[in-house]
């Protein structure tokens, strides 16, 4: 549970990871100064194995094909994952996209 100090973000997921989460939203309480790290820590041990297979490869880096937004931008534009989230961020976890 979250203290009062505490902080909400709204996370989004696409594709299989929809799935594994069983919703295309949800609110994820974290505490003051979380960073996108953190909040991808936090899902893992809230969704199981299937997300942290999905998400993290077999040495516990997260996987380089995922993309991931904080209000439609991408935190390679920020601080990558060291970003810290604030009340009300959206964050998006989007799978590779394809093309051609």
């Amino acid at each position: 549970m979250v203290s009062a100090s505490g902080i909400h973000v709204t996370v989004k997921f696409f594709a299989l990871l929809r799935e594994i989460v069983g919703a295309w939203r949800v609110k994820l309480p974290l505490p003051e100064g979380a960073t996108v790290g953190e909040a991808l820590k936090a899902l893992a041990q809230q969704y199981g194995q299937r997300f942290r297979d999905y998400v993290y490869d077999e040495e516990g880096r997260v996987r380089g094909h995922l993309i991931f937004l904080i209000n439609g931008e991408s935190i390679k534009a920020l601080r990558g994952f060291e970003t810290v989230l604030r009340e009300g961020d959206t964050l998006v976890i989007l799978p590779p996209v394809g093309g051609g």
